[in-house]
């Protein structure tokens, strides 16, 4: 069992956390900023977008009037508790900015403690004037920074819309990534690998995203039992600008605070590297006898969890086309977002066509995840007894590799399975129309490998080019920016399918554009010296 030396002054158990903050703050210097800017950019770039599609009374009472009676819509972004611009952007993207403080939050926890740990970094600081739960509390701090800055930054930009709608919404944001930070420190108490706790906690949210939305599809209010469940649901109850509930702000205090305890409580029974829940050792041979075995035994939980998830938002996307239609009606600006983002097609084929383009766009936060896996076993120096072998770094990164882009596949493949489970026809188009988003997909992991393979201490830049394709296809159409941006995306040059001309230059070049990014970062694996 790993102990840690214990020196004069580190016996206080919050010894050396303003050390730890500012370190784990220079560390995300680039992470954090790029999280909170793709979330205040889409909250922030609503109103604007609102105003243009639903500018008169009369559109925003038909709007309210539709969301009553689509179920399968309120299932998506939620009910509408009034007709201000201030309550509609609450509506469009309250529920996403929550979801998206979240993700931020809990990867900055499990980053700062269960990481920190199993790569043997801890064990070095612990040995020093640190306390027991400094670096506990470190990272914790670090994710209320965040968190307070984006919910600064929706405050003050929403601030023309009512300054007390504003407070209630960046609170609420902020409130839901803290929930999930507590909650992302008990699991990385619980567990011995930080993947594990990072997919632990991810499941936690997804769940309470299905709870939200399935509640949310019973009733028109969000007064269903199970919206109450869900983080997500205290944060519509909390209705900024709808006569705002404020003592919904004390549940998210108390979850904080209770989860808090729990994690202090857990950090201060266990050794060290040690976890609740030890991870059970598997066999030497047999399964595991090759580095492609490896691979997928490692990554094969992230597989089947992407898979199950792209499959179910398939159907559910599927289930709400024709809902979707008839909301959209007359509707000129909606109209044209939507064929921005799908093509010039009927706007049936337009809605699935921007569905499977959101669908590639989450697709490409997978390959960046599943591709980073390799940076996550060099640094940790589990790839070292690896390579100790009869195993070369090629063969080695190429299993991993294999799982990334294969999966890739693979949850698009099931994401269109899903689609024409939910709309009820016209199979075949669909899952054309998923598997043509792959050649920007693989780009992105393409990306991530050349970064890892030339550039290992830049390799978690990724994230930030992944973030910025997102932003580009999410926020883009909805924000009329030129088209040349929306053609910095790889996503900006694949055919609008379903109802669009399939056109193959694009998808050729994008695709042999990403085998040469996929070997650039081979060769640079070859030639560098092992990360330690």
């Amino acid at each position: 069992m790993t102990t840690f030396a214990v020196r004069p002054g580190s016996s206080r158990p919050l010894a050396g956390t303003g050390t730890l903050l500012r370190f784990a703050l220079r560390r995300d210097r680039v992470m954090i900023p790029v999280w909170i800017a793709v979330n205040a950019l889409m909250v922030l770039s609503m109103p604007g977008t609102l105003e243009g599609l639903y500018g008169t009374p009369a559109e925003r009472a038909d709007l309210i009037r539709q969301m009553e009676t689509n179920s399968s819509l309120r299932a998506m972004v939620g009910p509408v508790f009034g007709d201000s611009l201030g309550a509609l952007t609450a509506w469009r993207v309250g529920v996403y900015a929550g979801a998206l403080a979240a993700v931020m939050s809990l990867l900055i926890v499990v980053r700062h403690t269960r990481d920190e740990e199993e790569s043997g970094r801890q064990e070095l600081v612990a040995s020093g004037m640190v306390g027991r739960r400094a670096s506990l509390t470190a990272a914790l701090l670090a994710a209320a920074v965040a968190n307070g800055v984006l919910a600064l930054l929706v405050t003050a930009g929403l601030a023309g819309q009512g300054a007390t709608g504003a407070l209630a919404l960046g609170l609420g944001i902020a409130a839901v990534g803290m929930v999930f930070a507590t909650m992302a420190a008990i699991v990385a108490q619980l567990t011995e690998s930080a993947r594990l706790a990072r997919g632990l906690t991810a499941a936690v949210l997804s769940a309470a995203f299905v709870l939200r939305a399935a509640g949310d599809s019973a009733t028109d209010d969000g007064s269903s039992v199970l919206t109450r469940l869900s983080p997500l649901g205290w944060l519509e109850n909390l209705r900024p600008y709808a006569s705002e509930r404020w003592w919904v702000l004390a549940l998210f205090a108390g979850a904080v605070a209770l989860q808090g305890a729990v994690a202090y409580a857990l950090a201060g029974r266990r050794d060290l590297g040690m976890s609740f829940l030890p991870t059970r050792p598997g066999p030497a041979s047999g399964r595991l006898g090759s580095a492609g075995a490896l691979a997928w035994r490692l990554q094969r939980g992230g597989v089947l969890g992407w898979s199950i998830g792209f499959f179910l938002a398939g159907v559910v996307y599927g289930g709400m086309t024709d809902g979707a239609a008839d909301l959209v009606g007359d509707n000129a600006g909606a109209r044209r977002i939507i064929e921005r983002m799908g093509g010039q097609s009927g706007l049936t084929d337009a809605f699935l066509a921007s569905m499977v383009g959101m669908l590639g766009l989450i697709a490409a936060l997978y390959i960046v995840a599943s591709v980073l896996r390799l940076h996550g076993e060099e640094t940790s120096g589990r790839a070292e007894p690896v390579l100790a072998n009869a195993v070369g770094r090629v063969r080695w990164a190429a299993g991993h590799l294999v799982i990334a882009f294969g999966g890739a596949a693979l949850i698009m493949l099931l994401a269109g399975l899903g689609l024409a489970v939910g709309y009820g026809r016209e199979t075949g188009p669909i899952l054309g129309a998923c598997l043509v988003q792959l050649p920007a997909v693989w780009v992105v992991g393409g990306v991530a490998a050349l970064l890892h393979g030339v550039l290992p201490r830049a390799a978690l830049a990724a994230w930030g080019i992944a973030g910025a394709v997102l932003l580009i296809g999410w926020v883009g159409p909805a924000l009329d920016v030129p088209q040349a941006v929306l053609d910095v995306s790889p996503f900006g040059h694949l055919p609008k399918l379903p109802g669009g001309a399939m056109h193959w230059g694009p998808v050729l070049v994008l695709t042999g554009l990403a085998v040469l990014l996929v070997a650039g970062g081979l060769a640079g694996l070859r030639r560098r010296d092992m990360t330690t």
